[in-house]
């Protein structure tokens, strides 16, 4: 091995990287070339960068999920910077049922049907339900973690179901 190329040992932090350029031959004054090699991510960067690539490829499948989760802070906030929009949110929780009624008064459908729109209904409700709720007393107290969780699992496997159906 050419003593150019081999690397010699000496103390530098780690992921420091000293470049030797050997001795120019040819003309006097002309200016090296220098190529700059990237260094290798760590194992922790490639599981993330993984991570990212998987989820961005299935972003549509993931879009429960994803509003769930920002859900949570955005509560949070609401209730640190406004515990009165509980009050204000509380009222949204009806609208779907609402919309119920008003489907099964105009628009007579089948058993299959009926059922998908009392499943939307009761989904939405308690949905909201939770917003409400959640920024009005905090997303962490009592049982409102565990509705969040209910309906964050009943809505991504009704999502991923009518998805593969269609």
């Amino acid at each position: 091995m050419s003593s150019r190329t081999r690397t010699r040992a000496s103390k530098r932090a780690a992921g420091v990287h000293t470049v030797q350029i050997p001795r120019q031959r040819g003309r006097r004054g002309a200016q090296p070339f220098v190529v700059v090699v990237p260094e290798r991510p760590s194992l922790t960067r490639e599981a993330f960068g993984f991570l990212a690539r998987l989820l961005w490829k299935h972003r549509r499948a993931m879009a429960p999920l994803t509003l769930a989760t920002v859900a949570l802070p955005v509560t949070a906030l609401l209730h640190w910077w406004a515990w009165w929009s509980g009050l204000l949110l509380a009222p949204l929780a009806v609208a779907p049922l609402t919309w119920l009624a008003f489907a099964l008064l105009r628009r007579r459908a089948g058993r299959s049907v009926l059922l998908w729109r009392i499943g939307l209904a009761t989904g939405g409700t308690s949905a909201l339900a939770w917003l409400a709720l959640a920024a009005g007393f905090g997303p962490t107290a009592g049982p409102l973690p565990v509705l969040w969780l209910l309906v964050t699992l009943a809505v991504q496997t009704a999502w991923l179901a009518i998805r593969r159906k269609g």
